[in-house]
């Protein structure tokens, strides 16, 4: 196992997961993910101060939810927006949010760094099967009555999702390349800290002409942070989740963690409906899209809570995903 020192020089892509900046348990308002993110950003930080380089990416689930239910709520007073620029006004402000946590955590350790933040967008193919087939449950809950006027409305497509209602569904596409890849790779390579692709990145095509357009979507942020990971030649990716380990049989008396698994361990797991589609699976996923095409000799995946963050790279926690 690898020791903190010979990772001190390290590539991390850290994705932080919803938890991060709001929690079930609170109405998420402003003050609320301020404070979340600022707790965060001690994590986050604890790596910058033991010498690692660091790309962070982030969900926007909840709030692209708000900013969703904001546009319905005052379609009749102002325009309304779609949905790649929803996740556009997200990725602007929880950046901000993330970059000024960061930024002040750094100042009050006496580090040097800036944090900034960068609008992404990710492009995908408009011949995705999710553009006809959408699978991805966004925004709130709907009675039946509410959901099927917003389907004559709008032209939502609604599914029951469970006993609370109905959601909006939206395609989720793969991500095919990162926009601004480049751009973030070579400033992750000078050692810049960069909140990048939160959200998964706003989902763009190109058009006839070339242009890149927006596309009413959203895409998974673990994909695209492995995708991320693999385009600035990363070390290491870490998922950050609500739980400190990786489970088998999770929730039953057989109930047992992972501290480490190969690729062909993880994938025989999730061939065996270990790691469900709406949790664990697509975690699992995008671990093995970024360790099946990495060509660094080193590569590994960490999956694991934030305030085991830094145990977690010591090998002392979480759960190591290795080629």
């Amino acid at each position: 196992m690898r020791s903190e020192q010979v990772d001190r020089q390290a590539l991390i892509v850290v994705a932080l997961g919803g938890n991060a900046i709001s929690r079930e348990s609170e109405e998420g308002n402003v003050p609320q993910q301020f404070a979340n993110t600022a707790r965060t950003a001690g994590h986050v930080v604890d790596l910058v101060e033991s010498g690692r380089r660091l790309v962070v990416t982030h969900g926007n689930g909840p709030q692209v939810g708000n900013v969703l239910r904001r546009v319905e709520l005052a379609a009749h007073e102002v325009y309304t927006m779609p949905l790649d620029v929803c996740g556009a006004h997200t990725q602007g402000g929880m950046g901000y949010m993330i970059a000024q946590c960061l930024n002040n955590e750094l100042r009050r350790r006496g580090l040097t760094q800036t944090a900034a933040a960068l609008v992404t967008m990710v492009e995908v193919d408009r011949d995705d099967p999710e553009f006809r087939q959408p699978t991805k449950p966004i925004g709130k809950y709907y009675t039946r009555e509410r959901a099927e006027q917003l389907q004559r409305e709008h032209g939502w497509r609604m599914a029951e999702i469970n006993a609370r209602g109905f959601r909006r569904l939206v395609p989720s596409p793969r991500p095919r390349a990162i926009v601004e890849g480049e751009l973030i790779r070579r400033l992750a390579h000078q050692g810049q800290l960069l909140v990048a692709a939160g959200g998964g990145g706003v989902p763009v095509v190109c058009n006839a002409a070339g242009e890149l357009v927006g596309v009413e979507a959203v895409v998974d942020k673990d994909r695209t942070s492995a995708l991320l990971a693999l385009l600035i030649d990363a070390d290491t990716l870490v998922i950050a989740t609500g739980i400190e380990r990786v489970a088998l049989d999770f929730g039953r008396a057989t109930q047992r963690f992972i501290d480490q698994m190969t690729r062909a361990e993880a994938r025989r797991y999730l061939a065996e409906g270990q790691f469900p589609p709406g949790s664990m699976g697509p975690k699992i996923e995008a671990a093995l899209a970024f360790l099946d095409a990495t060509p660094m000799p080193a590569a590994q995946v960490i999956i694991c809570d934030l305030a085991h963050l830094r145990a977690s790279l010591r090998g002392e926690s979480g759960t190591r995903i290795v080629p």
